[in-house]
């Protein structure tokens, strides 16, 4: 729906959904799809209406509970409907819904696939019914190719990347550039929000290049399209400037981090009244900090007095004792700040192909390789 509804839809979203999962559902999960399907009028299965409810109810049951392997494989079953519903329209199809909602539906999409590959690497923890549900497992649930796949064609879909070219440019955003579906918001905000998604996945399978890539049009300002969703703002904010650390930019690092924990410092209030997202922001805020710790280790770049003093409250001891030569420190620092990572080739033999650190332990080689460079540095200068 649209005008007063759309609102309306955001307000209910924001704050219904959350309020009603902490007030009725805090430790169950809400109302069967079946329930609720005999009580509305829709009887299709396939009904946008139904589609969304079940997307908020496998979203809770993740977020609140424990998800059964038969919830994984449904709830991304349900993922390919929603995303087939945009995708194989013949014109755009005509529901509106929250720029938060759709953030929010992208976001969780991504973080699903990356809970599926950390559940399957734990091959000790799972039980034989669930091997053979995997082994039979025809549709190639939660696939990386997959996964990247509809996040690809959910950007072409609208042609985000002309879009975002034009609006670099300044101008108009025509037919033309977007293509019929590009002018419907529901197509151009899915669109950005899955360049941010595909950003996200190629950092946690430790491509940076291609990570930075994915957004290479997008402009970091606060009066961008990026900032109609706090969150999406520090998500993105987060992975690009972690990319850059990988990939030795480490002044486009320090540029980004100073910028966005600025914005997080103004925005406080905002998110601390939505408890459900203050821990997600608080936990991301640590983090920045520790890799704005150690790129500025790498760059001497003049920080700003107010994220100065995070550095210092938060990981003052460090710094020192990285300033005294102990180069363990960094080991914790990333640690402290980086993402999960997944391995592109989830195998069953849980040993491999990253021996037993895992692709944690491989990226922080990676990393270290690094650091180890510019040790050397200074002694080749003198």
């Amino acid at each position: 729906s649209s005008g007063i509804n759309a609102e309306y839809g955001e307000n209910m979203y924001e704050d219904g959904y959350y309020k009603i999962s902490d007030f009725y559902f805090k430790d169950k999960p809400w109302p069967s799809p079946e329930v609720v399907q005999g009580i509305v009028e829709e009887k299709d299965e396939g009904s946008i209406f139904m589609i969304l409810y079940r997307e908020l109810y496998y979203r809770h049951i993740y977020a609140r509970l424990k998800p059964t392997l038969e919830h994984r494989f449904d709830s991304y079953a349900n993922y390919c409907e929603l995303f087939s519903y945009l995708l194989t329209a013949e014109e755009p199809v005509k529901i509106e819904l929250p720029n938060k909602w759709l953030w929010d539906i992208i976001e969780e999409f991504v973080y699903q696939f990356q809970s599926f590959q950390q559940f399957k690497s734990k091959a000790g923890k799972i039980n034989d019914e669930e091997k053979s549900m995997l082994r039979d497992d025809e549709d190639n649930v939660w696939k990386v190719t997959a996964v990247l796949n509809i996040l690809l064609q959910l950007t072409e879909k609208c042609n985000i990347n002309q879009q975002l070219i034009a609006m670099e440019k300044g101008e108009p955003i025509t037919e033309d550039i977007a293509g019929e579906f590009g002018l419907k918001p529901i197509y151009t905000m899915t669109g950005f929000f899955s360049l941010v998604g595909l950003l996200r996945l190629y950092c946690l399978l430790g491509d940076y290049h291609m990570a930075l890539s994915c957004i290479e049009h997008v402009q970091f300002k606060d009066k961008d399209m990026m900032a109609l969703v706090p969150a999406c703002q520090i998500t993105a904010n987060y992975y690009a400037g972690f990319a850059y650390l990988m990939i030795r930019k480490y002044a486009n690092t320090i540029q980004l981090y100073q910028h966005i924990l600025g914005y997080m410092q103004r925005t406080k209030q905002f998110f601390q009244n939505r408890s459900f997202q203050a821990d997600d922001i608080n936990k991301k805020n640590e983090q920045m900090l520790a890799l704005l710790a150690i790129a500025s280790t790498f760059c001497p770049l003049r920080l700003d007095e107010s994220v100065n003093i995070q550095i210092k409250e938060k990981q003052g001891d460090k710094v020192a004792r990285i300033q005294h030569g102990d180069m363990a420190v960094y080991d914790d620092l990333f640690f402290s700040g980086c993402p999960k990572f997944l391995s592109p080739v989830v195998s069953e033999n849980p040993t491999s192909p990253f021996g037993s650190s895992g692709p944690r332990g491989l990226q922080l080689q990676v990393f270290k390789a690094e650091v180890e460079q510019q040790r050397l540095i200074p002694t080749l200068r003198s």
